[in-house]
């Protein structure tokens, strides 16, 4: 039995909340990088929540952005080099 089924939901929300402010804190942390280390990004998170609530994707990604996800990316984003773009898209090729 995978021992993450043992935690109870009160413990994942809070650890879940502890993740998403920490994702809001470190604006610094680009979406790009992110999945270029990971596989997954504030996108992906905000998207799951989505799935997991039956609710839609912008509403999921502004849970988890704090603000829609265009004002974020107006006041955070910035443009992804070749580089980071490789390392995302060789780490995105091991998700399946």
């Amino acid at each position: 039995m995978d021992r993450m089924d043992e935690i109870d939901d009160r413990t994942a929300a809070e650890a879940f909340r502890r993740l998403v402010r920490h994702l809001r804190h470190r604006t610094d942390a680009q979406n790009v990088d992110l999945m270029g280390l990971a596989g997954f990004c504030r996108n992906c998170l905000g998207d799951w929540v989505a799935e997991a609530g039956g609710m839609p994707k912008e509403a999921g990604r502004e849970a988890v952005y704090g603000m829609p996800y265009a004002e974020w990316k107006a006041r955070h984003g910035g443009e992804a080099s070749p580089e980071q773009l490789a390392r995302m898209a060789e780490s995105v090729s091991r998700n399946a």
